[in-house]
């Protein structure tokens, strides 16, 4: 079964827009849960724009499924992850004022600084996720820094799908047909949504997990969040 994340980084931006508790994160994540959802995704970045610290440690209580923490493995983030020690944490390479993650590790310059971090959160029993594109060399460094998984950035076959999907899946299903060889987990995630997931799910093996926020966030506006999450659930049937 591929479980959906649900990423609620989107709700906590509303929130903060007028300031005070509403909408109530915590209340929605738990909403998504008892809607479906197998797991709350958070990032939180250096500037709290969207999810701040003290929600990390109150979605940590609330959270009845899995809780993934996604972020650039900065002193800070790190240190927060082994304190609030969530199911898994997704590594992504952001820089602090970037909008939105937009690339995946270069798991080849960065092996030494991914392996040494990622052994800090193994040790306290943390799964591990490397964000990643779908290139044969990354993904096979991503094996050798120890990670338990791989997150696909899957922005290039969203933006692509329209035009040719059968082109656009091409480099994934390679990407997971590699995964699978090496005994390595997979993930996915960014710009997946109602159009295009049961397409990617249709023809990726052994995909654990889809991280989906900004679309399903979207959608619930017109569906509902009750509907919309039962919506992208049997998009992974």
């Amino acid at each position: 079964m591929t479980k959906l994340s649900v990423n609620i980084n989107k709700v906590a931006t509303i929130r903060n827009a007028r300031g005070g508790n509403n909408p109530d994160l915590v209340q929605f994540a738990i909403n998504c849960e008892r809607y479906g959802a197998d797991g709350i995704t958070i990032h939180p970045r250096p500037d709290e724009r969207h999810i701040k610290k003290r929600d990390v440690f109150l979605l940590k209580k609330a959270v009845k499924t899995e809780l993934n923490i996604e972020g650039f493995p900065s002193k800070d983030f790190i240190d927060l992850v082994l304190e609030v020690k969530p199911n898994q944490v997704t590594l992504v390479p952001d820089p602090p004022n970037i909008l939105t993650s937009n690339a995946g590790w270069d798991t080849i310059q960065n092996q030494n600084f991914l392996k040494k971090t990622i052994k800090k959160f193994k040790e306290s029993e943390i799964r591990t996720s490397l964000f990643v594109e779908a290139e044969k060399n990354m993904i096979l460094a991503a094996k050798d820094t120890n990670t338990d998984r791989i997150e696909l950035y899957t922005e290039e076959y969203a933006r692509n799908y329209t035009k040719n999907k059968n082109k656009a899946i091409k480099p994934f299903i390679d990407a997971a047909n590699i995964a699978a060889e090496i005994n390595l987990d997979l993930n996915a995630g960014h710009d997946l949504d109602l159009n295009n997931l049961n397409f990617f799910f249709s023809n990726i093996i052994k995909l654990k997990e889809v991280s989906i926020g900004h679309a399903l966030i979207c959608d619930a506006l017109y569906f509902g969040l009750e509907n919309t999450i039962q919506m992208y659930k049997r998009n992974l049937k």
